[in-house]
């Protein structure tokens, strides 16, 4: 990461002031939602691009705002991806057992193959397809956050396919429980569906909960291993990209080919799993996380066009959409091949 002299200080802070004014305000519609309907159906991170992209669409920020809203976008992105490091244990992925390990990581590379091909077919973007197939697959909108500072996303693009990406994710929460008498699915196969499937830890509870104890605790497991994914899918991504944009020359860096944050990233994942990271650092790691990409939610919204999300959003929606249907196939697929009962 790059140091920002003291002499610019001066001129991203208002910036960064309005990110975050506009990510508490975010913060706080999400507790009110969570206070009268019990969960939070929109998260501050959704909550935030929303904010943002209403305020744009109103005003566009001058020359005081664009240093401090870029910084929030790109640096302040990049800082959260390195601090969710901290929030993955390898140990608690080895209890997973192998054979269930190794399909998870084959229903990610599967689906996010899948989901980038059907995004192309459909015309969308080479970047946005691949925003789209990583949410879809991995983790929704941490994924399409981690990812997008490394293929250099536009933020209407992350914009869009986060605010599709979140639509499905409630969808996916309501309807997912209706499969366990349609299927006559056990608790344990309802586990690892929904640890496939839906998007977020936090959308894992409320879509199991309500089925049993067995089907949380699972499926949370096996979302934890799929979150785990994130690493290896950006370093790939990384090198991919550090191919593309190369020319003859040769000897690329590891810095050129994997971006430093993702190093950052493995490295505190490796601190935590090691437990090094002390557990009073642990619990301030990763609501900083949250709240500093909340912030860069906030900073992409501001960059976002509504018009440029009119002209993909009916692509997006269906991409989105199939793509969501193509993992559920898949990991039903798993399901049936490893036999669970």
């Amino acid at each position: 990461m790059r140091e920002v002299p003291t002499n610019n200080w001066s001129r991203i802070l208002p910036g960064i002031a309005l990110c975050t004014a506009i990510s508490l305000a975010a913060m706080g519609l999400q507790a009110i939602e969570e206070h009268w309907t019990g969960r939070p159906w929109l998260e501050a991170l959704v909550i935030a691009i929303l904010l943002g992209t209403i305020l744009r669409t109103a005003w566009t920020p001058g020359p005081r705002w664009t240093p401090g809203i870029n910084f929030s976008a790109k640096t302040l992105l990049e800082v959260a991806v390195v601090l969710l490091g901290a929030s993955i244990s390898f140990q608690a992925v080895m209890q997973a057992g192998l054979g269930l390990i190794i399909g998870i990581a084959a229903v990610v590379a599967v689906a996010i193959l899948a989901s980038y091909g059907l995004c192309r077919l459909l015309g969308l973007p080479k970047r946005m397809a691949v925003l789209v197939a990583c949410g879809n697959s991995i983790c929704g909108n941490s994924a399409i956050a981690a990812v997008a500072p490394v293929i250099g996303a536009k933020p209407e693009d992350v914009a869009s396919s986060i605010a599709f990406t979140a639509v499905l994710g409630v969808i996916v929460v309501l309807t997912l429980p209706i499969l366990v008498p349609l299927l006559g699915l056990s608790l344990t196969q309802y586990g690892v569906l929904a640890g496939l499937t839906v998007y977020a830890v936090p959308q894992v509870l409320a879509a199991t909960v309500p089925i049993g104890l067995v089907s949380t605790q699972l499926g949370t497991l096996v979302k934890l291993v799929r979150v785990l994914m994130l690493g290896p899918v950006v370093i790939v991504l990384s090198i991919l990209g550090g191919r593309e944009t190369s020319t003859s020359k040769t000897g690329l860096s590891l810095k050129k080919l994997v971006p430093w944050f993702i190093i950052g990233f493995l490295g505190l994942a490796a601190l935590r799993s090691f437990g090094v990271i002390p557990e009073a650092i642990l619990s301030a790691i990763l609501p900083t996380a949250t709240m500093l990409t909340i912030i860069s939610m906030a900073a992409l919204g501001l960059g976002v066009d509504l018009k440029v999300l009119g002209r993909v959003g009916g692509r997006v929606t269906l991409a989105v959409t199939l793509s969501l249907l193509v993992l559920v196939s898949i990991s039903l697929g798993l399901i049936w091949l490893l036999g669970l009962s």
